[in-house]
């Protein structure tokens, strides 16, 4: 049967795949943190467009349901060591997920870090009105997280909550 044979060499799809996953990796990591509530249309678009783009990079010629089930085997272990090396390697972590950013403190703006991380006033304005805070005069401290959300910390708050810090299996214990 056609769909079991390869027209390109399972090493090649791995090369393949795992350049594509570098480069992505790479490239989502540049070019900013969203959140995945944060992702605009034109966000959405792009990554259609790439992954469409990459696809074909990855399995070239082949149409394969082989080749498909070995980019996608590819992915996934690509993903899984990628994501238990950051558990034992800080500085990949750092590069791979990224560093907070502070964007308020003390109710002032800091633009330029703001302009950095691709953010507007807007943006951090909604975070704070969602906090209940209306003004950037009230807040202690707003940060991008390196998950893509903003955390915005009030003036009014005496302690920030230790278990809403926590990893969010660590919550189950309690």
């Amino acid at each position: 049967m056609d769909m079991f044979r390869l027209q390109v060499g399972p090493l090649a799809l791995i090369v393949r795949t795992t350049g594509a996953y570098l480069v992505l990796l790479f490239g989502f990591r540049i070019f900013g943190k969203r959140e995945l509530g944060q992702v605009t249309v034109f966000d959405l678009a792009m990554v259609l467009l790439i992954a469409n783009a990459v696809q074909n990079a990855m399995v070239g010629p082949d149409t394969s349901l082989l080749g498909g089930l070995i980019v996608a085997g590819t992915l996934l272990i690509l993903n899984y060591f990628v994501a238990r090396l950051q558990i034992h390697h800080r500085a990949l972590r750092n590069w791979v997920q990224g560093d907070p950013t502070v964007l308020v403190s003390n109710g002032t703006w800091h633009p330029h870090l703001m302009r950095r991380e691709g953010l507007d006033k807007e943006e951090v304005e909604a975070a704070m009105r969602a906090q209940g805070i209306l003004s950037v005069r009230d807040v202690r401290l707003a940060v991008l997280e390196a998950n893509g959300h903003i955390s915005v910390v009030s003036k009014d708050t005496k302690t920030l909550d230790v278990k809403a810090r926590r990893h969010p299996r660590a919550a189950v214990d309690d």
